[in-house]
């Protein structure tokens, strides 16, 4: 079995039509969109998991690049998500409170700026 990233599609984009879509190229085991947790809404990409490594090559070579429901999408081979310890879901308390930037807004351009906090 194989997982192919599907990235670009459209927000209305359904799994049962992702799965019509790769099952030209030969058995689809799952296909998934991911959601937003937030919103509900797709994040505009997806997996689908072929049955076979030579399905998965056809698949890439049929619709890497292809319009799917208008949107031009990108196949490729799924690749492992890197576990190197860094949190990549955004900026939030990125370096702690020693990040820099604004400490509240009070007394700008004023006071010892020497202090650390």
């Amino acid at each position: 079995m194989k997982k192919l990233y599907v990235g670009g599609l459209s927000y209305d984009s359904t799994e049962d039509g992702l799965k019509e879509l790769f099952s030209q190229a030969g058995s689809v085991d799952s296909a998934t969109i991911i959601m937003d947790r937030m919103s509900g809404r797709s994040r505009g990409f997806g997996f689908v998991e072929m049955s076979s490594d030579e399905e998965a090559s056809k698949a890439i070579e049929m619709f890497n690049g292809q319009e799917f429901e208008g949107h031009k999408i990108v196949v490729n081979e799924s690749r492992p998500k890197e576990s190197d310890g860094g949190d990549r879901r955004g900026g939030f308390n990125r370096g702690g409170y020693s990040g820099g930037g604004s400490r509240g807004g009070f007394n700008r351009g004023g006071g010892d700026r020497r202090k650390s906090w």
